[in-house]
């Protein structure tokens, strides 16, 4: 039976707590629904440490741990609060390595959702982090993938923010790049828009249209595959870029990169530049494959 990308969240972090002497902080994290089923249900002998609602504090905490070696795992439930747990992560814990010469390893689990939450919970943020040297930022979406990103940072003593979305907690596929000689357009994809993407190719297709699409894991450092290159400079209307965040951040570097390798225009597609509110009408939504066509047709129109 296929197993989702939440059992192998869980599965990861059991085999972290139990076999590597790990920790796992973060709020709430025993409370119902064990932070979306990614939580293992054990107490805080063995490993599961619950933090206190001051968000600012909490980042300090995980820091402390991660300079004893203990490689902390730290929960944000929802990625919007990035930008209070942030500051000793990316000012200490990102630093201390290149400065003092010692680690301090951490796993951050960023935790995005959007709909209906309101204008600081939701969305993807990892373009706070982007900025800041000594982080790797990576965005798995399949249950390879993840084992992937747990194994690349063992091997490493590295500060890792791994941007999870909870809408591929019950993917079980995995997401493979698909690069047509001469296609008409690409579409490079981070995060939950990468699920978008697949909708758009089915759809295109049938219209005759040849739809790349290139998956983007790693956001930081982001490395330009030699395939994605020549398929952008073989493609008609150059690529597009889906992002989960705002346009300006990771999405417009991406796109300039892409564009000085390829000599190939690149869109852009991600949040709107408004804040988000408590219903369907105030929500401020990844693009979907409605918007993504219709972006698609007019960069071929024009």
């Amino acid at each position: 039976m296929a197993i989702t990308v939440r059992e192998t969240i869980k599965k990861t972090i059991l085999k972290h707590l139990r076999k590597k002497n790990g920790l796992i902080f973060g709020q709430c994290l025993s409370a119902v629904g064990w932070a979306g089923g990614t939580i293992p249900e054990l107490t805080e002998k063995e490993g599961v440490v619950e933090l206190s609602m001051a968000d600012v504090a909490n980042g300090g905490i995980v820091v402390g741990a991660g300079l004893s070696n203990r490689r902390p795992i730290y929960v944000i439930r929802y990625q919007g609060f990035n930008w209070f747990n942030a500051p000793i992560i990316l000012n200490y814990a990102c630093k201390s390595k290149e400065l003092w010469k010692v680690p301090c390893p951490i796993f951050i689990r960023g935790m995005a959702i959007e709909g209906s939450i309101g204008p600081v919970a939701g969305s993807s943020h990892y373009s706070l982090y982007y900025r800041m040297p000594g982080i790797k930022i990576i965005s798995p979406m399949t249950p390879k993938e993840y084992e992937l990103t747990y194994k690349s940072f063992m091997k490493e003593d590295e500060v890792y923010y791994v941007s999870e979305h909870r809408g591929s907690y019950d993917n079980t596929n995995e997401l493979l790049d698909s690069l047509p000689t001469e296609a008409d357009i690409i579409i490079f994809a981070i995060s939950i828009t990468r699920f978008e993407a697949q909708k758009v190719k089915n759809i295109l297709e049938k219209d005759g249209l040849k739809i790349g699409i290139a998956n983007i894991l790693w956001i930081k450092p982001f490395n330009i595959k030699d395939e994605w290159v020549r398929a952008l400079k073989k493609s008609k209307f150059g690529g597009i870029i889906l992002d989960d965040d705002y346009k300006s951040g990771v999405a417009s570097d991406m796109a300039y990169k892409l564009m000085k390798t390829s000599n190939k225009k690149i869109e852009i597609m991600g949040l709107k530049d408004s804040s988000a509110g408590f219903s369907k009408k105030s929500d401020n939504l990844p693009p979907n494959s409605f918007e993504i066509i219709t972006k698609i047709k007019q960069i071929m129109n024009n």
